[in-house]
């Protein structure tokens, strides 16, 4: 893909699923991508694959500030510039509201919101220097849909939705492209991260009977950065073609 070649790309949750489907497609098209997440193992094995420098594998906690600014600053060290950094992280821990699974509320609100707020914090300073770049959140279908059981999960995707809006209008005056991703059942880890064994259930048949490829979500983030510099796509929102919510 045109516009893709030798771009400078961090993602984080890049140790599986989704933002390991999008690693592999960036290094084809001839990116250069940084990755992060919590699992180092799996990050320097993928790194290893990939023929990426060590160094490009940063174990990543996006719910700590410190460590999503480390990852952006190892990027621009290795690379000198940051073009594009891809929020991805993110946990799924459906729950009926009145079973209080608390602990499962605060996990997404830090990696599912905060963790994105860390992302644009780190990115955003070196974008505006270079008057260039592209912040890309992964939001979710139930970013724009709400079923019971989805209620904190729905408002933290909503919320990156809403973020990503305000941030587009804020970061005009230097050139910098925004975009949200909001896929529906995509093969990942993500039904794993429902703690609650009801819920659970129906997550996984869910997935096992509609979800599509991870390579999907990669194409989506591929036709995004690909465009030309003047044309800004702010928002892409894919499902299975039998997924109904």
């Amino acid at each position: 893909m045109k516009n893709v070649e030798n771009k400078v790309v961090v993602i984080t949750g890049a140790s599986s699923g989704l933002g390991e489907a999008l690693a592999r497609r960036l290094v084809q098209e001839g990116a250069k991508v940084v990755l992060g997440a919590r699992r180092v193992d799996r990050l320097q094995k993928l790194a290893q694959e990939l023929n990426l420098p060590a160094e490009a594998a940063v174990q990543t906690d996006v719910t700590d500030a410190e460590q999503v600014q480390a990852l952006v600053d190892r990027a621009v060290k290795l690379h000198g510039r940051i073009d594009v950094i891809v929020n991805n992280a993110g946990l799924m821990p459906h729950s009926l509201l009145g079973k209080r699974r608390i602990a499962d509320w605060d996990a997404m609100i830090d990696v599912n919101l905060k963790g994105v707020l860390y992302g644009i914090a780190a990115a955003l300073p070196y974008m505006e220097q270079q008057k260039s770049g592209h912040i890309i959140n992964t939001s979710s279908v139930a970013g724009h849909k709400v079923r019971a059981g989805s209620a904190v999960y729905a408002a933290t995707k909503t919320a990156v939705r809403v973020l990503s809006e305000g941030l587009r209008q804020e970061v005009k005056p230097y050139n910098i492209r925004t975009t949200i991703i909001s896929p529906g059942a995509v093969q990942s880890e993500l039904p794993n991260s429902v703690t609650d064994p009801d819920m659970a259930v129906g997550v996984k048949k869910l997935y096992e009977e509609n979800a599509i490829s991870a390579d999907s979500f990669a194409s989506m983030v591929l036709f995004a950065i690909s465009q030309p510099d003047d044309v800004d796509i702010n928002e892409i929102l894919f499902r299975p073609t039998t997924q109904e919510l």
